[in-house]
């Protein structure tokens, strides 16, 4: 059993280990396939394919187990170390430190959004962007997005969707008009004056490449999921009648047939069903 800490909370040595691990599964190349696996799983609701990774009931046990299986790597580098989780609704300005020289770097350049600070930053020679459809080679961010400013999430935003009693509704996508955890926290479910709530505004809040399916490019990416994983543990303390959604697969027939996963069923590329990803207790816990 370990810790997942506030990235708040770590010492100067704690983020330096973080940091090194990182880049180390980097240079042999064990980075880039994670990379990779959230690009392939990043299917919008418009294909007719199977939805696992975004847009669907499985959003949250399906990264969880991205999750588990990136600090799994980590922790063989280091067995010291696990995935910090970034508080948006608290840390929430490009002077948060998790942004520093000494953690993962600041906001991009004005022009063409390198980021030229931290151990991430392209001139350091550390991190080249090797998977994904931007040319960039360098990692890119544009934090508070100044030429269209956003904020990120409030406190109250993020209380909207834990208040939620039903975990997701039909059709099961980010197009789900009855309410439900899944798709107010992922995101989708917003009002028409607003595309984005929660997690997804975090991604375009950060900009660069954490708007697209290869998001894991940037490092920040791990924070930012530990903590909606921290959400839903949150959830689901409060909740503790409501279940994962649906319990069954959708009938044939039934547009979603064969698009959703249904609680017992296995989650691609791991064979894993949501049951089994329902807790992490015995495993990890936050601090």
């Amino acid at each position: 059993m370990y810790t997942r800490q506030n990235q708040k909370d770590l010492t100067r040595a704690q983020k330096q280990r973080f940091t090194a691990a990182v880049l180390e599964l980097k240079r042999n190349g064990t980075y880039d396939q994670f990379v990779r696996t959230h690009g392939k799983y990043f299917v919008p609701d418009r294909d007719r394919k199977l939805r696992v990774g975004h847009m669907s009931p499985s959003f949250f046990p399906w990264h969880r187990r991205f999750l588990l299986e990136f600090e799994t790597q980590l922790r063989s580098l280091d067995a010291g170390v696990s995935i910090p989780y970034w508080d948006w609704t608290t840390d929430n300005s490009p002077a948060s430190s998790l942004w520093a020289e000494d953690f993962l770097g600041g906001t991009g350049r004005e022009g063409d959004h390198q980021v030229m600070t931290g151990p991430f930053a392209y001139g350091k020679g550390n991190w080249t962007v090797t998977v994904g459809v931007s040319e960039a080679r360098y990692l890119t961010r544009n934090l508070g997005r100044p030429q269209t400013p956003i904020k990120l999430p409030t406190k109250a935003e993020l209380q909207w969707a834990v208040d939620d009693p039903t975990y997701d509704a039909a059709p099961w996508d980010s197009t789900a008009q009855g309410g439900g955890f899944r798709n107010k926290l992922e995101g989708w479910a917003a009002p028409k004056s607003e595309r984005w709530r929660n997690h997804n505004k975090v991604h375009q809040w950060i900009g660069g490449h954490m708007t697209g399916g290869t998001a894991p490019n940037d490092p920040v990416f791990w924070l930012h999921h530990a903590f909606v994983d921290l959400v839903w543990d949150r959830w689901q303390q409060r909740h503790p009648d409501s279940g994962y959604l649906p319990a069954q697969p959708p009938p044939p027939g039934d547009l979603q047939h064969g698009r959703v996963i249904a609680l017992d069923e296995p989650m691609p590329p791991w064979n894993v069903t949501p049951r089994e990803m329902l807790r992490h207790q015995g495993q990890y816990r936050y601090e």
